[in-house]
């Protein structure tokens, strides 16, 4: 008896692993990507005009009333954001997400979420695009926090509806969070869906985790007492010195004048913050920069290495560098200490990758991620430098593979697939050349075809100056040049 017991067991066992076996591979979790991993759908019939699509549907009803937020400009040409009536910078409003398993998705479907929200218009430069994007709370009748599964992603109550405009491939955003969310620890987890502002289509967007503390395993391992004044782990973001209503920290590198803003707490948030907690941090935070550019900043015991998780940070430089993502290390960058006490970083805002820049042309060629604050120390370190370049080599032959690259963009083209032309048929006109946002002029692309072909062949000519030249990383932490910065200098 017991042995048809235990054959049951390891039956049942047997069933559990082959269910769970498409998010494992050699036994190690890998990461969720909507293209690869949705469920299939039979395309149905329905009326024409009527939308019917095989990504989640978001249907948003503000009443009528203007969402907050949008970037505007006065007579005189200066700007600034739009505000409710009552002039607080958001308002309530009902969301609903259509997002059947097996069926194609159409307005006015059961919704598989329904919830009240807060809502605003986010970014910076973007506040002032067309197409806008919006940060959503999702509440309680009450106002209280009302967190939810969202499209298959971890319950929260705090999420990011991107909607790509700048970016004409549409797919930047999406592409680099899930490469990076295979590559490091962490990386906010994304899902295309199409949006229904009060009764009209808004095109493509994308629902993206809010990097933040969570819970049971979702999102970022942080926690904190306020009451008693403790934390166990912290997020910090800096951004390029804007104006915000948040707390800081009053760091070293801040006041020691290497950095000429002081950087945003944003966990723990504004209710959970007190005096006592963002001095705690500054201080902790100061700590770590002091170690980093004092003389044993190398050094094994006291130096970076037993306060950093340095794969974070190579993975992070080599990710920013292979998209020339100049933004990271200055501005949309997320800096933790989770509760393993280590220092990790998070990709963040990918949209302007691959020479998407508004007023910068990127080129191909150079470096520029060890100019920034922290790594302009740990590239003086010649182990670091190492690591970056055998990381490098490494993630050659998987995720940075052109050919892994150049599929990843069409395999997702490829399951978007209408959703791109209903996208176009609203925000189309941007190709035209009176709606340019890139300088100078010939660098916008003049159709969807146009923009993937552009972002292609510069991910094709930048893998090629790497391969040729990720070696002179070595010349930052030449004896010569690093001798003054060592413990043992004289």
């Amino acid at each position: 008896m017991k042995y048809k017991l235990w054959g049951a067991l390891l039956c049942v066992c047997a069933i559990a692993l082959s269910l769970a076996a498409p998010l494992f591979e050699n036994g190690v979790e890998t990461r969720y990507h909507q293209h690869r991993d949705a469920p299939a759908k039979a395309e149905d019939t329905v009326a024409a005009g009527t939308l019917s699509t095989h990504l989640p549907l978001v249907e948003i009803d503000t009443g009528g009333v203007e969402i907050p937020g949008k970037g505007a400009y006065r007579e005189d040409g200066s700007s600034y954001y739009t505000v409710a009536a009552d002039g607080s910078d958001a308002i309530t409003a009902h969301m609903d997400v259509i997002d059947h398993d097996t069926t194609y998705n159409h307005a006015g479907d059961e919704p598989t979420l329904s919830t009240e929200i807060t809502i605003h218009v986010r970014g910076n430069s973007s506040r002032f695009f067309d197409k806008s994007g919006y940060a959503i709370r999702l509440i309680n009748a009450d106002g209280t926090n009302n967190p939810q599964v969202m499209m298959g992603m971890d319950a929260h109550h705090e999420w990011i509806l991107h909607g790509p405009y700048l970016d004409k491939t549409l797919i930047r955003n999406y592409m680099w969070y899930n490469i990076g969310g295979e590559i490091m620890d962490y990386s906010p987890n994304v899902r295309f869906c199409e949006v229904i502002l009060n009764g009209e289509y808004q095109g493509l967007y994308l629902m993206v985790e809010r990097i933040t503390a969570g819970t049971n395993g979702a999102r970022l391992n942080l926690t904190v007492n306020a009451k008693r004044n403790t934390f166990s782990g912290y997020l910090l973001q800096l951004n390029g010195g804007r104006p915000t209503d948040g707390a800081q920290t009053n760091q070293f590198t801040y006041y020691s004048k290497r950095l000429p803003f002081q950087i945003d707490i944003v966990y723990p948030g504004a209710s959970n913050i007190t005096p006592e907690i963002v001095e705690g941090i500054s201080k902790d935070f100061s700590d770590f920069e002091k170690a980093m550019y004092s003389y044993d900043y190398d050094n094994e015991k006291y130096g970076y290495a037993a306060m950093i998780e340095t794969e974070s940070f190579v993975d992070y430089f080599l990710i920013n560098e292979l998209t020339c993502n100049y933004d990271a290390g200055w501005m949309s960058t997320y800096i933790y200490k989770d509760v393993n006490g280590k220092f990790k970083l998070c990709l963040w805002d990918m949209n302007s990758v691959c020479n998407n820049y508004q007023d910068d042309m990127v080129t191909v060629e150079g470096f520029q991620t060890q100019y920034c604050p922290w790594y302009v120390m740990l590239i003086k370190d010649e182990d670091f430098t190492d690591a970056i370049i055998n990381r490098y080599w490494e993630l050659r032959k998987t995720f940075f593979s052109e050919d892994y690259l150049n599929q990843y963009i069409d395999d997702t083209i490829a399951f978007l697939g209408p959703a791109i032309d209903r996208n176009f048929s609203v925000w189309g006109y941007s190709f035209e050349q009176e709606y340019d946002l890139l300088t100078p002029t010939e660098r916008n692309p003049r159709s969807y075809e146009g923009a993937v072909a552009q972002m292609k062949s510069f991910l094709t000519d930048r893998i090629t100056w790497m391969d040729e030249n990720i070696d002179t990383l070595r010349q930052y932490s030449a004896e010569s040049k690093v001798k003054k910065f060592n413990e043992n200098a004289n």
